[in-house]
């Protein structure tokens, strides 16, 4: 049984399940298109990366661009999923101003990749398998701009003819948490691999969400007999960018449908749009079914046949993906959350993997920087690659401190003077020149406990009475000592000056 089974939406006649299924359309990064030799380079001025192919010049035949081609196979490859070695492509046709064909060449009833299956993390450590139904490459639309002139809309055609992979899921989600954990996961195995770039905020990745209400048991009826009646009308949510406003629409959605259902109402399968800033979901149009587009095979396209050994040199390149990654991390004693947080991203286990080459301890450094270095990047807004401190310099703090050299409390004051002034120079440089290196000399420890004692006479026989009371006099050494004394040899010279047990 799923295990979001009891994630339940609650109505006014009773509970109700939601099931999502998920069409994500990642951009293959390529120099080229699929079927042109037009950029594919984001930001360039509009119709500026346009071929006779891309906008539909008469008589201009679509050649297949083999990167995109091998970009799908290592993707379904990453995917588990089984690879077609022969495929085919057909001809969707509808009607829209930045569709210059009046078609889209895309894949049908063969497409290239089919099922695979993906497992997500959720936030209660449980783990889930959301199964891939197909992939299949087919070629992006233009943009409609409406935003250029009060009374017109513009047409841009550089992202015409940009390689997709539409990416279909069966309907396994069963909450927001579900859909947004998919993509996020998704996304990150795309990105290992070099095939999308995955930023959603330039259209590069995106999503429709498929959702529907039921009642409690009707998903399980429909596991067990395949059949889509059990389940409830869906409706689309187009063009969905960031995992945030996935779950948003997710649970807006299932809202709305619970509320007209419970209204007498009926849900029409319609294609619906997600407006962030109200934080709602409007209807856009009648959801088209597959009779509607006229599919029909390319007839300018041969049949795509695959060579199985091709297939498997690149499997053979396959990089490590975040679920091995993830496995060889624990197993090297990290924690499950710590590998997790640390996979999640290509670039932090790529800066985690390098601070450990440079000598870090693997846990050390996996604290450091779960709890303090990537919240503050977070903090400035800036990515991995653009974080002040090196992978190495980092490494030299966590060894320093591994090493007793100096405290985690002067780790931070040595990670703010990197990060603020930029020094270049060695850690143990800073240390040395500031005097921020620990003191481990049990006779000036000694001179210090002396003198908080001779101030406090009357808190020593509190703590000769409450032993836990000794944290106070750590404190204090800790602190006339600038921060710099060894907690450890504190502790240890506090217990042998007034005799206290070992458990105190």
């Amino acid at each position: 049984m799923n295990a979001s089974v009891s994630k339940l939406l609650k109505g006014q006649t009773g509970d109700w399940e939601i099931v999502i299924g998920m069409e994500v359309h990642a951009q293959v990064l390529s120099k080229s298109k699929l079927f042109s030799g037009a950029s594919t380079e984001f930001g360039a001025e509009p119709n500026s990366q346009v071929s006779f192919v891309d906008a539909g010049f008469p008589g201009m035949l679509p050649v297949i661009n083999e990167k995109c081609v091998e970009q799908a196979v290592r993707t379904g490859l990453g995917l588990k999923a089984k690879i077609n070695l022969r495929s085919l492509f057909d001809r969707k046709n509808y009607f829209y101003p930045d569709l210059p064909q009046g078609y889209q060449i895309s894949q049908y009833k063969d497409p290239i990749v089919g099922e695979g299956e993906v497992t997500i993390d959720l936030k209660d450590g449980s783990s889930i398998p959301v199964r891939i139904e197909r992939l299949h490459l087919e070629q992006d639309a233009g943009k409609s701009l409406h935003d250029q002139h009060p009374d017109s809309s513009y047409v841009d055609l550089n992202r015409s003819g940009i390689a997709l992979m539409e990416i279909v899921t069966k309907p396994d989600m069963r909450s927001s948490e579900e859909a947004a954990a998919f993509l996020k996961k998704l996304r990150a195995i795309v990105r290992y691999l070099g095939t999308c770039d995955g930023n959603m905020d330039e259209g590069s990745m995106r999503a429709d969400v498929n959702v529907s209400v039921c009642r409690v048991g009707g998903y399980e009826e429909f596991r067990r007999t395949g059949s889509f009646k059990t389940l409830g009308t869906r409706c689309e949510i187009k063009n969905v960018n960031s995992m945030r406003f996935i779950a948003q629409a997710v649970e807006y959605e299932a809202r709305r449908q619970v509320e007209v259902i419970e209204g007498g109402g009926v849900i029409k399968q319609e294609t619906r749009l997600f407006d962030a800033r109200q934080g709602e979901t409007r209807s856009m149009r009648s959801k088209e079914e597959a009779h509607d587009y006229r599919y029909f095979p390319d007839p300018d396209l041969l049949p795509l046949e695959l060579d199985a050994a091709w297939v498997a040199g690149i499997e053979k390149s396959l990089p490590e993906l975040p679920d091995e990654k993830k496995s060889r991390l624990i197993k090297a004693g990290l924690s499950a959350y710590d590998a997790s947080v640390l996979v999640a991203e290509r670039e932090s286990a790529d800066y985690f993997e390098a601070m450990v080459a440079a000598g870090a301890d693997a846990k050390a450094a996996a604290n450091w920087l779960n709890n303090e270095y990537f919240g503050r990047l977070n903090k400035a807004g800036l990515a991995i690659a653009e974080g002040p401190v090196s992978a190495p310099a980092n490494a030299q703090i966590v060894m320093m401190v591994t090493d007793g050299t100096i405290s985690g409390k002067i780790a931070k004051d040595v990670l703010d003077i990197e990060w603020n002034e930029k020094t270049g120079a060695p850690r143990q440089q800073i240390v040395e020149a500031r005097g921020m290196k620990q003191v481990t000399d049990t006779s000036a420890i000694d001179a210090a406990i002396e003198a908080v004692i001779a101030a406090n006479p009357d808190k020593v026989e509190e703590v000769k009475a409450k032993p836990k009371l000794s944290a106070w006099f750590v404190g204090q050494v800790m602190k006339a000592t600038g921060g710099k004394a060894n907690p450890a040899a504190v502790n240890a010279a506090l217990k042998r000056r007034l005799a206290l047990p070992d458990e105190g």
